[in-house]
């Protein structure tokens, strides 16, 4: 699990909310394939068995292109796939539990939206990297705070990688990269492209 934590830059994709497990997989697989380095299990519409379906084949998927996947807020089910680790909202639970109950090789990542000391906090308790945003305005959470890029600058100094979200597409990503982050969260930029793979090879070529 080292490597995956070495290989925390890049195209960062958050799947979109998708109850057709087979064309969720579809998707994820063309952006794997198109040079997505990360993936994060993202589901607000699945729960239960149903979640834990998509995230085993989605696990296997991710273990096929060598790609560590994340699950979002959820340590059990992280636990239960043997995913490369988990991403927690301010909300959604303690790094430094979630540690205990993962183990030292697991990832675990820290949304800290436009707040340097609540990184500084995340680094603190051992959190692998941390993430702000949102970086523009974004349709899948229209009211999250807005991340200016200076922040980014600033929380070099954490020694983490740092991922930006929030209504990154092609014409914007460029600008907060520059800003300082190692890899960038896309949604709906990705998702909604006509061709997935040649959208990821876009976004992989920034970098």
């Amino acid at each position: 699990m080292q490597k995956n934590k070495a290989a925390l830059s890049g195209l960062y994709a958050i799947t979109a909310d998708n109850t057709d497990t087979a064309q969720l997989l579809a998707d994820v697989e063309a952006a794997l394939s198109g040079g997505a380095r990360i993936l994060q299990y993202r589901n607000k519409r699945v729960h239960g068995a149903a979640a834990l379906e998509q995230a085993q084949q989605l696990q296997a998927l991710c273990t096929r292109y060598a790609v560590p996947l994340i699950i979002n807020d959820d340590v059990a089910l992280a636990l239960a796939v043997d995913a490369a680790g988990v991403h927690l909202g301010i909300d959604d639970g303690d790094i430094r539990a979630a540690r205990q109950q993962l183990g030292a090789d697991k990832i675990i990542g820290a949304s800290c939206y436009n707040n340097l000391a609540l990184a500084t906090q995340a680094a603190r308790l051992g959190a692998d990297y941390v993430a702000f945003g949102a970086c523009f305005p974004s349709a899948t959470k229209p009211d999250a705070p807005r991340a200016e890029p200076q922040l980014f600058r600033q929380a070099r100094d954490l020694g983490l990688p740092i991922v930006a979200i929030g209504g990154i597409n092609l014409d914007n990503a460029a600008s907060i990269i520059t800003a300082g982050a190692d890899a960038i969260a896309v949604i709906g930029a990705l998702w909604q492209a006509d061709d997935i793979q040649v959208r990821a090879r876009a976004f992989t070529q920034l970098f």
